[in-house]
């Protein structure tokens, strides 16, 4: 890339972290004190703007880049992204917004241990939540790291380096001083600008070619150098029986997943009432519907204008299609309107990155203070001593991130956030579920569930062709693949709710009847709720 570009791209990001930072400073001081404020931003926010917050948290560096270059790469089979991104929303807002919203304070925990022992409860799901956040800030990472690379226009590995360590700084600044406060309103300004710039993008590439969708596809097809099997299923998954399954395990992870994930559970915490969690939940797939339906026209648009190969030069994963064809768009890498456009889609790009860290940060370590901190201590700290240990640990999640990601860098960011999703919809679908709407359900059953989703999702993953045997692989110089399927969903989330099963049904607790009784009364009503 040219100065020009630079120099464009690192002065609006630049201005969009002024603002962030400004927003965090005074929210800082402004009532910040308490456990509320900090994890729940007081309880104040309105269903319009959680359900932006929320948009803003879920489209990720994964949705804007990864799910883009993996259609630019792979046609048809990079739609499964988009559709199981969006009809995860279903599941949230049928199963779960309500009710984790009557039912819990501040995280998964706080549902599971309404009607269980709660030590050996929190203890289990705070470390499968930290797991799950852990994974999805490393996806956000590798988009860090793919957008310099980008922008400096050679594959530094001091300066993607340098970046994802920047980013971890930042994302630590916003956690530790904001809390959810500052967090939901960089979310709000973040998904106005994602939206407003992945609108100007899907406009410009109709545009070219004249509002004519299908003279795009065809374009990609011809250019893709597959033919018609680029808009056909089974060009990614479609190989073999081994690459089926992964296509299934990766359905259902993408569906499953969102319902787990902590980072968004924790948003329902910051609306004043399970009603205004529901109608956040339906800004929320509003926003998120069209964001995934623009996002099928720039990887449609990207295979057709940039070209699969050049695409491919760039980053083998496919992570800067996007910026790539906002260059191609605004009249070529030479051209102002190039510069500019560019400039801007990295710009937002970057800001994307930082919101999501952000949040799920923040998520993460109320996770680690409110449940693995409190149940530890043989006391249970005041709620201010609490906010410090979750400031801490942004601090220490935060420079985990920053080592995975730098590990991680040549995998496609879409993939590596369905890595996060198989493991939500493993550990922490089956415990909440359960705790939910089963009237028998005990303590080790709880416990089972979370472990025997979490462990065996893990487990599967080190010994899949993600990690070693591949040239793609973490280690491509070492071989310990025994599992050969990329994505561990079909395999660990029936075993985390089989374990949840067989932990209650051979536990000899009896189950509390007057605290489901409690519970189901406070879940579906509100009475009680916090």
């Amino acid at each position: 890339m040219t100065g020009n570009h630079q120099s464009l791209a690192l002065l609006l990001f630049s201005a969009f972290v002024a603002v962030t930072l400004g927003i965090t400073t005074w929210v800082s001081r402004n009532r910040h004190g308490s456990a509320e404020e900090f994890y729940a931003g007081g309880r104040l926010f309105s269903p319009m703007e959680n359900g932006f917050a929320i948009a803003g948290d879920y489209m990720s560096a994964a949705s804007f880049l990864g799910i883009s270059g993996l259609i630019a790469l792979f046609g048809y089979d990079g739609l499964l992204y988009s559709v199981g991104f969006l009809v995860a929303w279903l599941v949230v807002l049928f199963l779960v917004a309500e009710l984790v919203r009557n039912c819990g304070r501040f995280t998964l925990a706080d549902v599971v241990a309404a009607r269980m022992r709660e030590r050996p409860v929190r203890i289990a799901a705070g470390t499968s939540s930290v797991t799950v956040s852990v994974l999805y800030l490393v996806a956000q990472m590798v988009g860090a790291g793919s957008l310099v690379a980008l922008l400096l226009g050679r594959t530094s590995e001091a300066a993607q380096a340098w970046t994802v360590i920047g980013v971890g700084t930042l994302m630590i600044v916003y956690v530790s001083l904001g809390g959810m406060r500052a967090t939901t309103w960089i979310q709000i300004v973040k998904a106005v600008l994602l939206l407003g710039g992945t609108v100007a993008l899907t406009v410009l590439v109709l545009v070219r070619f004249h509002g004519d969708f299908d003279r795009l596809l065809l374009t990609a097809a011809d250019r893709s150098g597959h033919g018609a099997a680029f808009l056909a299923p089974g060009l990614k998954y479609g190989g073999d029986w081994t690459a089926r399954f992964d296509f299934m395990s990766l359905g259902l992870a993408l569906v499953l997943g969102t319902a787990g994930l902590p980072h968004i559970l924790s948003r329902f915490y910051t609306v004043p009432t399970a009603r205004a969690a529901r109608r956040s939940v339906v800004w929320s797939i509003g926003l998120i519907g069209g964001f995934y339906l623009m996002t099928i026209v720039l990887g449609f648009g990207a295979a057709a204008i940039v070209g699969p190969d050049a695409v491919r030069a760039s980053n083998a994963a496919g992570n800067t299609a996007v910026p790539l064809l906002a260059l191609d768009l605004g009249g070529g890498a030479d051209s102002t309107g190039g510069t500019v456009l560019f400039a801007v889609v990295a710009a937002i790009a970057f800001a994307t990155i930082l919101a999501v860290v952000a949040g799920i940060t923040l998520a993460s370590s109320a996770s680690v203070a409110h449940d693995l901190y409190a149940s530890l201590r043989r006391r249970h700290g005041t709620p201010r001593s609490e906010v410090t240990v979750a400031r801490t640990a942004a601090v220490g999640i935060g420079v985990a991130a920053i080592a995975l990601g730098l590990l991680a860098r040549d995998l496609n960011v879409a993939f590596l956030v369905g890595l996060a999703f198989a493991v939500a919809a493993s550990a922490n679908l089956p415990v909440l579920l359960y705790s939910l709407f089963w009237r028998g359900f005990t303590t080790r059953g709880a416990v089972w569930a979370v472990y025997g989703g979490l462990v065996p999702a893990l487990v599967l993953v080190a010994l899949s062709p993600v990690v070693s045997g591949s040239p793609e692989s973490l280690f491509p110089g070492v071989d310990f693949q025994y599992f050969p399927l990329q994505n561990p969903g079909l395999v660990s989330i029936p075993l985390g709710f089989l374990a949840g099963w067989l932990g209650t049904v051979t536990s000899a607790e009896e189950p509390d009847e007057a605290k489901h009784a409690e519970t189901e009364v406070r879940s579906l009503t509100g009475a009680g709720a916090v």
